[in-house]
């Protein structure tokens, strides 16, 4: 592949100050899946990527009324005299040139934006911001900035005025995904025009009904792998615009050995794994760079898990998921686990930090006798928490 085909890519993140988060650093593989105990900020790593993406887009007051949030909510309540937070991400562009846009948000400003930002390539800064002005690599000095933004000054500036790297690591970051808090109730409601479903799963059927018909075909394909019954969906218009999803299944007739008629049935009286999987399975037909889903495996049935798994690990998109279940690193062949698998755990001053589960020692050894989810069965995680903060104290 040559470097004009490659896609673009991730590598790794880098926050302090944004809840939990303080100091925190973690790789991103193509395919990443957070584990760990309970409130260990897990749920935190995806609400800091989906911030990044925010930023990106220039989307802070909708994104914090969506989730009732204040823009101070997002500071560690430990670092009572620090209000702004540090970022920078690390990506490897489509031309292979390595990327970085490092950056602080000021939460205390009416505005919501970034009050100093970096973009380098390969080294060479090609966007600063600092002490309200801007330079782009096509000048020479910082000018004044004239218009009122909010996140990242790239959310505004046009796309004709940028470099094609510049753009390429805009877009990028713009295109992360969060499904985090994915909902049955929200996903069954009828919804009007929408080129995207929202973070909970809302608009699925005005999403649905957006797509071309290559990519619905695809979609169907697909849940057919997962439900032989699955016929195909379909989204009626009703009044006022409103769109409503509709599923229609077919099942065998017993003394003819033929498929029915098939029944079509309402997406509010579909059983919640099925609506899950198909949103799911649609967001992976989008252009969207990145996916982010938190615990992967809740309402969908064991024996379909492995095929979901094989999905996310192929889709066109780096994918990041939390999991409390073993059978989704049960699916992950050895090496992709060693890249892939982050553990999320605590410190005792109650960061959130971030390490390779399977390099650390003792679980290394075991990868090597046992499977994956078998390895993480066999791991009593509250101990192994207790052994990484005693190897972090300094001596």
């Amino acid at each position: 592949m040559s470097s004009a085909e490659l896609r673009p890519k991730i590598n790794k993140i880098i926050l302090d100050n944004f809840k939990s988060l303080v100091d925190f650093e973690m790789e991103l593989a193509a395919f990443t899946c957070l584990i760990g105990l309970n409130g260990a900020g897990k749920t935190t790593v995806l609400q800091a990527m989906d911030f990044l993406s925010q930023l990106m887009n220039g989307r802070l007051t909708e994104w914090l009324k969506q989730r009732d949030w204040k823009a101070t909510d997002l500071l560690c309540n430990k670092l009572v005299r620090k209000r702004t937070i540090k970022f920078s991400v690390h990506l490897t562009l489509n031309n292979g040139q390595p990327a970085v846009w490092n950056g602080e948000f000021n939460t205390l400003a009416q505005r919501l934006y970034c009050s100093a930002e970096t973009v380098t390539v390969s080294d060479k800064i090609v966007l600063k911001v600092a002490e309200g002005k801007y330079t782009l690599a096509s000048q020479t000095a910082l000018s004044p900035i004239p218009f009122t933004y909010q996140g990242s000054i790239l959310s505004q500036l046009k796309d004709s005025v940028l470099t094609p790297e510049l753009l390429n690591a805009k877009q990028t970051l713009q295109g992360i995904k969060s499904l985090e808090l994915l909902s049955p109730h929200l996903m069954r409601q009828r919804a009007r025009q929408a080129d995207d479903v929202g973070v909970g799963g809302e608009k699925l059927s005005a999403f649905l009904a957006s797509l071309p018909e290559t990519k619905k075909q695809a979609i169907i394909q697909k849940m057919k792998e997962f439900y032989p019954k699955f016929v195909d969906y379909y989204v009626s218009s009703i009044q006022a615009g409103w769109k409503k999803l509709n599923i229609r299944e077919g099942y065998v007739l017993e003394d003819q050995g033929l498929f029915s008629t098939p029944i079509s049935t309402e997406a509010r009286h579909i059983n919640d794994g099925l609506l899950r999987l198909l949103t799911i399975l649609a967001q992976t037909q989008t252009d969207h760079s990145f996916l982010l889903f938190d615990e992967i495996e809740n309402g969908v049935n064991p024996e379909l898990v492995e095929k979901l798994v094989n999905v996310l690990l192929n889709a066109s998109q780096q994918v990041l998921v939390t999991t409390h279940s073993p059978m989704i690193l049960n699916y992950l062949p050895d090496e992709v686990a060693r890249e892939s698998v982050m553990f999320i755990y605590r410190t005792r001053e109650g960061h959130t930090k971030a390490t390779p589960f399977f390099t650390i020692p003792t679980v290394d050894y075991k990868l090597g006798l046992l499977g994956p989810g078998e390895v993480f069965v066999d791991t009593d995680l509250t101990a192994l928490v207790q052994e990484l903060n005693v190897e972090q104290r300094p001596s």
